[in-house]
């Protein structure tokens, strides 16, 4: 049967910098991705104002390109925190989606925006039925946490690692063309952006301490059982 992922961020770019590498195995292997922020209102943020709602359709664009469905709420940076509305926000799209795998962010980062998600997203995938009020909606078998790069995450310590060094190429291209958006520029592959470069470290980091070229790393938010050995 065809596996669903739902990978949810704060805002546009969380996933597509966290965890684009996983995801796109996922499309690879027939699994239904859904990518969901919780910013869907860009027009305060000053690089894309004026712009924001082509930001939008852009990374929709993208990732449909990549075979993915992204999804946004209406919320503002800095314009949500962890309530029942919000929560409730969340469930609903959980109900609608039925992910059997998860992704949320890490809870301790610098960014307001990503605590207040990674709480709210906790909640949800969690208690979805509960918040709901209903007994038909129930929890991903597998909740992952990802981090975002260390000008963000705090105190991450990951234990698994997705080798991502086959989908590598693709991922780079994936953010460096939300980049050159937010930028304002068209797309150049030989040209230097801060976020893929960080990205690029990251990766190469990750695969360091696993073995692989390139790699992302996850921790399971339940202790996993393995049988594998």
């Amino acid at each position: 049967m065809t596996r669903t992922i739902l990978a949810i961020g704060a805002h546009y770019d969380d996933c597509p910098f966290g965890i684009p590498g996983t995801l796109l195995r996922a499309v690879q292997k027939h699994q239904r991705v859904v990518i969901l922020s919780l910013i869907g209102d860009y027009s305060n943020w000053p690089p894309v104002r004026g712009r924001d709602r082509e930001l939008l359709e852009l990374s929709k664009q993208l990732a449909a390109e990549r075979g993915m469905e992204m999804r946004f709420l209406p919320w503002k940076s800095m314009g949500f925190e962890p309530t029942l509305e919000t929560k409730r926000a969340v469930a609903e799209v959980v109900a609608d989606v039925k992910p059997d795998t998860a992704f949320m962010l890490w809870p301790r980062d610098r960014h307001p925006d990503h605590e207040a998600a990674s709480a709210i997203c906790h909640a949800a995938l969690y208690q979805p039925a509960r918040l709901l009020g209903r007994d038909d909606v129930r929890t991903p078998a597998r909740v992952f946490w990802y981090d975002n790069g260390p000008g963000h995450t705090i105190g991450f310590e990951p234990d698994t690692y997705i080798d991502v060094s086959g989908e590598w190429e693709a991922s780079r291209e994936w953010l460096g063309r939300l980049m050159a958006f937010v930028r304002n520029e068209p797309y150049d592959p030989a040209k230097t952006d801060a976020a893929v470069e960080t990205k690029t470290v990251l990766a190469r980091y990750r695969g360091l301490a696993c073995g692989a070229r390139h790699a992302e790393a996850l921790k399971s938010v339940r202790p996993i059982a393995r049988d594998d050995w």
